[in-house]
């Protein structure tokens, strides 16, 4: 009995022989260009170099504002997105365990006692009706992981846990970058805030020369009023930069899980010579972008993942084996029942087959290999993407450099311009309307160039974001299971 029991539970073994079911798995292969096409027109660009790790860990740190870190120590403790991405995480961690467990036999453990009464017309004259039952059994079952079907389980279930943990980093990323590029917008507009109150001031004390000169007779009413509308413009201007930089502060305390009631920022404009100035940023060859971007990350995670179910779909065409046994103690009388009469056992195999489900497993292994398919497209456009966003803040930040001097120039000439008009305007040798358009020009431009200068603090923020950030080694990083990370990734079913 025993020879014959084993015989049987050694069969699919048998089958399978020294056969390997599946192909290695492979990571998609996706077109990489050999360089950035914009790298060559950014002014300071440099290639990064193997002493660059410290940009990628606490980059924000490089724009040497202490009240800027300090906000995103604050969103890193409380932005309720990444307590989301977290929350994930710690959900596919304990999807990987329950995975792992299928791996080992189970054992339970069962107690009962019944009384039941029969029917006196179905027992003996004289037999009692009452009958109680005790039972205490132990009791295991174990399928042995013949086709790989548990270790395919484990092994999607290890790849979405990796690219969980990889969307904590892209979320951590997202999260920072737009607190910096909010921030730095917040402090162009305590900048502009400052140029119109300084033109105000100067603009008051123009409407009061040319009131003066038209109590003298030497100007028209007109040239009053015109004064006048230029300073009530320019405060309805003020008004919408501080309305913008109160929705800023509410973006921001969003950020860092706060309600907009619970924050407030003081004031601090950039000094125009020193804070304006974004800091050098290395870029790396394009490939590099495959390992240090964290979305790049999950969706690569999430192809190895789809591979695996397709491994699981495929052994749904194999016999399955499930081991059991069980031992324990029967009896009618609670006072025998821990005794060697009372002993009961079982032990023996079970092999099933599906051998007709109607196009069932067929379908099902379909679906996976579609699956897999839209994994690995969605794998080659995220990384397609990155490739755009980097020539994208190349591009800007090459541009608005270009911009910043042209604006730099244009202020020189409407500042001289507004000069001579004003002049000539007091000699009388020129309407005022044109001393009105120059200030116009003049404090547009000002306001122009810090707008340039913001947007190139937040295209440089962009441009860390696109390489990575603070993502370095992301093959190290997104190791969860505490065993090396196998190069090649895990195994691949050839879907097709």
């Amino acid at each position: 009995m025993h020879h014959s029991l084993q015989r049987i539970a050694l069969f699919p073994f048998l089958l399978l022989g020294a056969c390997s079911l599946w192909p290695e798995y492979e990571k998609p292969a996706v077109a990489i260009p050999p360089a950035f096409k914009q790298a060559d027109t950014v002014n300071g660009w440099k290639a990064s170099q193997p002493g660059d790790e410290q940009l990628r860990t606490a980059w924000w740190e490089s724009y040497h504002d202490t009240q800027l870190n300090s906000l995103v120590t604050q969103a890193i403790a409380a932005n309720q997105t990444l307590v989301l991405a977290e929350a994930n995480f710690r959900r596919a961690s304990a999807a990987s365990s329950v995975n792992r467990s299928a791996l080992w036999p189970t054992v339970t453990a069962n107690g009962s006692a019944t009384r039941a009464k029969r029917s006196t017309n179905a027992v003996r004259i004289g037999a009692d009706p009452i009958i109680e039952t005790y039972n205490l059994s132990l009791n295991a079952s174990w399928e042995p992981d013949i086709w790989g079907r548990i270790r395919k389980q484990i092994e999607s279930g290890d790849a979405l846990l990796q690219a969980s943990k990889a969307d904590i980093e892209v979320s951590k990323l997202s999260l920072i970058a737009s607190l910096v590029q909010e921030y730095f917008q917040l402090r162009v507009l305590d900048t502009q805030l400052l140029l119109l109150d300084d033109t105000l001031k100067a603009l008051d004390r123009s409407k009061q020369v040319t009131l003066n000169r038209y109590r003298a007779g030497v100007a028209t009413k007109t040239d009053v009023n015109q004064a006048d509308a230029l300073h009530k413009n320019t405060l309805v201007v003020a008004a919408e930069t501080r309305l913008q930089r109160a929705q800023s502060e509410h973006a921001i305390a969003l950020l860092l899980g706060k309600a907009p009631a619970e924050l407030a920022i003081a004031a601090s404009p950039f000094n125009m010579q020193t804070q304006l100035t974004p800091p050098a940023v290395p870029v790396s060859l394009p490939a590099a972008l495959l390992e240090r971007r964290p979305d790049i990350s999950a969706a690569e995670r999430r192809v190895a993942s789809a591979n695996a179910e397709i491994g699981i779909a495929k052994t749904a065409y194999f016999p399955s084996l499930n081991l059991t046994a069980g031992a324990g103690y029967q009896s009618n009388a609670f006072s025998n029942l821990i005794s060697t009469p009372s002993r009961i056992w079982s032990i023996g195999p079970l092999i099933a087959l599906n051998v007709f489900d109607g196009g069932l497993r067929k379908a099902q292994t379909e679906a996976a290999i579609a699956g897999y398919d839209a994994t690995v497209a969605q794998y080659r456009q995220t990384v397609l993407t990155a490739f755009q966003e980097v020539e994208d803040q190349l591009a800007a930040i090459s541009l608005l450099s270009e911009q910043a001097g042209f604006q730099q120039a244009a202020i020189k000439a409407s500042s001289d311009a507004l000069q001579e008009s004003t002049n000539r305007y007091k000699a009388g040798t020129l309407d005022y309307l044109n001393v009105i358009t120059w200030q116009t020009n003049t404090l547009n431009n000002q306001r122009n160039l810090i707008a340039i200068h913001g947007r190139q603090l937040q295209a440089s923020v962009a441009l860390i974001r696109a390489i990575g950030g603070g993502w370095s080694n992301q093959r190290n990083a997104l190791n969860t299971t505490g065993q090396p990370e196998d190069t090649g990734g895990q195994h691949r079913q050839t879907p097709h």
